[in-house]
């Protein structure tokens, strides 16, 4: 009976410590969102940031794999019309006033031969070989735009949450020290608001670094296509297949 007593006589002088919690102590309502709203004014605006910082992340993934879808595929076609052979001429009239990358190229090289007068010479291929490089270049620029976002947000939303944190914590040391007590009703809410920022910031920098990379091997195969087409435009010029270039193509030039 001795060590029943001694537990029971330990658990009744425990219960005052308790009692003496004011309720105000209690924890809070520890959801995400109720530890948003509890939230400092600081850890809100980080939060909301980084939230931002997500959307425009997922919406750059939209809009780029659509238009590389896009771009890949009729980049595709093109290279496909360009190795069944045919002349430089036929590639420029299929190419018509295409906006795409190849129609571009093929532009490109046509106004580089009737500026030569169709003479097929060692310096007419580079300077079609230069025209084709910038023409790759401006391509390879324009298509890879807005990708540049996905790079910062992941290198910078963790450390942004990082800040929130910091902040948080040293708000709930100011709130022990004001409440005179080490209660972990005191510590915990504080403390978990401040770990959601951090939480946030990865949420927001993990996709980020994911779809930039991802974004980045779609485009390198992008520009390899590009590189293909070059190739097939320079190899009908070495065989002399220029056809009638249409002075027209000059103004049509990009």
């Amino acid at each position: 009976m001795a060590p029943a007593a001694l537990a029971f006589g330990s658990i009744c002088l425990s219960q005052p410590a308790l009692a003496d919690t004011p309720l105000s102590l209690l924890p809070r309502n520890l959801s995400p969102w109720g530890m948003f709203v509890a939230a400092d004014i600081v850890v809100k605006a980080v939060m909301i940031g980084l939230i931002f910082a997500s959307l425009v992340t997922w919406t750059v993934w939209l809009t780029k794999t659509i238009e590389l879808m896009t771009a890949s595929r009729l980049v595709q076609r093109r290279l496909n019309m360009l190795e069944q052979g045919g002349s430089l001429a036929d590639a420029l009239r299929t190419s018509g006033d295409g906006r795409d990358a190849v129609a571009q190229l093929i532009r490109s090289a046509a106004q580089e031969v009737a500026l030569s007068g169709g003479v097929v010479d060692d310096g007419l291929k580079e300077r079609i070989t230069l025209r084709l490089e910038r023409a790759e270049a401006a391509s390879a620029r324009q298509i890879a735009s807005g990708t540049g976002i996905l790079a910062t947000i992941g290198a910078t939303a963790p450390f942004v949450g990082l800040f929130g944190t910091v902040w948080g914590i040293m708000n709930s040391f100011i709130g022990i020290s004001e409440a005179h007590t080490t209660n972990l009703a005191v510590v915990a809410p504080g403390i978990a608001e401040a770990l959601l920022t951090t939480a946030v910031g990865l949420f927001a920098a993990i996709p980020a670094v994911v779809i930039y990379n991802h974004l980045a091997r779609v485009t390198g195969g992008y520009r390899a296509r590009l590189t293909d087409a070059s190739a097939q435009l320079l190899l009908l010029i070495s065989r002399r297949h220029l056809g009638d270039i249409p002075p027209s193509s000059l103004s049509r030039s990009d």
